[in-house]
């Protein structure tokens, strides 16, 4: 089924009034690169101070998420994530000072990003056809 035929229906959180949209993926890297997916799980791993929960908040296992953090630990210079095992208190894990500068960077690269764009993306939503149904 072509998309546009369900333009303006939900599909998953995102609607077809949300299109055309960009999405970023900065490569560093044979195989190595930082995504809306990374940055999200950062951003989720700094507001609750746990992979567990970050991964849960992104529906994705503990597993999965502790290979991300490890896939952008070996990425860069310094880690990007702290962690510490848990015990009687509980783990936790934290954006080290270098974490904060890639994710920062990379939200710095997606705005930018967004407003080089707006133009084109707008002259592609000029050129869809009509709404389905």
């Amino acid at each position: 089924m072509p998309l546009r035929a369900n333009r303006g229906k939900v599909r998953g959180m995102m609607q077809f009034s949300d299109f055309p949209r960009l999405r970023l993926r900065v490569y560093l890297g044979p195989g190595d690169w930082v995504g809306p997916g990374k940055a999200e799980l950062l951003e989720h791993i700094a507001e609750t101070g746990s992979i567990a929960a970050a991964g849960r908040r992104m529906g994705m296992s503990y597993r999965r998420a502790w290979q991300l953090v490890e896939t952008l630990n070996a990425m860069f210079r310094d880690p990007v994530v702290e962690s510490s095992r848990g015990g009687v208190r509980g783990g936790g894990a934290t954006l080290t000072k270098t974490g904060r500068a890639v994710l920062a960077a990379y939200r710095a690269a997606e705005a930018e990003a967004r407003r080089a764009a707006s133009d084109p993306l707008q002259d592609l939503r000029a050129l869809l056809g009509p709404a389905g149904d």
